[in-house]
């Protein structure tokens, strides 16, 4: 009787096929397909909150500071956010990220794909979270304030290292306050 064995080759086709059927749609707003971008070189995908956020600033900032870095490992960072391209570009300008690639996607379909299955809470509720006051004390509502919600509240951030069409490393935010190393996730790569 033959058993059936999948290779691990076989597995890793069919998920870089899944997952570049995906991407296929979604292009930046300069134009660049995303899949093609992911083909020329590792991407680091972050995926924003709403910009009234201070977490989402922080975000911001931190990958800005960072980004000489995880440009020299070959990774190419890429955001994904909710607002429109004029609601975004002044916060992108702030942090002098104005010509790196984004993706408007106020619909949240990037968000939701299967593959990032980034999570929705309600975000009066998050003010309750230890987690946030922490983040909070730490400094965030302080250097980075807190703004209205005009995007997506209940959307969850993330950040992915998207390498040969599969995703090397994931990290899906269970807070709003929870802090990626963008640099041991673009060292994947």
């Amino acid at each position: 009787m033959a058993t059936g064995r999948i290779s691990t080759e076989t597995i890793h086709s069919t998920e870089r096929s899944s997952l570049a059927d995906s991407l296929r749609p979604f292009r930046t707003e300069s134009g660049q397909s995303l899949l093609d971008l992911i083909d020329e070189s590792p991407v680091l995908l972050v995926f924003l909150r709403h910009f009234g956020c201070a977490f989402c600033a922080m975000a911001l900032d931190r990958v800005s500071q960072a980004r000489q870095q995880i440009e020299a490992m070959g990774v190419r960072p890429v955001f994904v956010h909710l607002g429109s391209q004029e609601r975004a570009k002044p916060y992108f300008d702030y942090y002098k990220l104005s010509n790196v690639e984004r993706i408007s996607d106020p619909e949240a379909t990037l968000y939701q794909l299967p593959a990032f299955a980034l999570s929705r809470t309600n975000p009066y509720l998050q003010p309750f979270s230890l987690a946030v006051w922490k983040g909070w004390l730490k400094g965030a509502m302080f250097k980075y304030g807190i703004g209205l919600i005009r995007e997506d509240g209940y959307q969850m951030p993330g950040v992915f290292l998207l390498k040969d069409r599969r995703i090397a490393r994931a990290f899906r935010h269970k807070s709003i306050a929870d802090e990626p190393d963008y640099l041991k996730l673009a060292a994947a790569a």
